[in-house]
């Protein structure tokens, strides 16, 4: 099997998985400027091909906002695949240093916390899910 092949089956199931889940794909630095600087909170998950990304933090994505509280706007953009995309997304990360898999929350535009990958390694779906969902709990409206 050609290596590029498979990776292009990888990322393209892994783009799937993050949409289905509900997010908007940012492919662009312009929809990353336009997505982000909308007024209310927004949860952005940064995407990569890795295991803990696979295995624990899509998934905590997708389940995580199926609670009483959430962001008002899920986006997403791809570590290693829309470079550009990410580096926009990472600017609105202050304080942050670049971190894949990831979770950023912001409120009208500003970074409020962040959830790095050293947060999501080596912890369950479940655990993640928590995280996530104390972060709703203190700065999301009930849905």
């Amino acid at each position: 099997m050609d290596f590029n092949l498979f990776m292009n089956d990888v990322v393209d199931a892994a783009r799937q998985d993050i949409r289905e889940a509900g997010y908007e794909e940012l492919k662009t630095p312009e929809e990353v400027d336009q997505a982000l600087s909308r007024q209310g909170t927004t949860l952005v998950m940064i995407n990569s091909v890795c295991g803990c990304a696979g295995g624990v933090a899509r998934p905590a994505a997708a389940n995580a906002i199926h609670y009483d509280k959430r962001p008002d706007n899920l986006v997403t953009v791809f570590a290693g695949q829309d470079r550009e995309a990410t580096e926009r997304a990472r600017e609105y990360f202050e304080g942050y240093p670049p971190s894949s898999p990831s979770f950023a929350f912001l409120k009208d535009g500003k970074i409020v916390t962040m959830l790095e990958r050293h947060d999501i390694e080596g912890f369950s779906a479940m655990d993640v899910i928590g995280k996530l969902q104390n972060i709703f709990d203190d700065h999301c409206k009930e849905v």
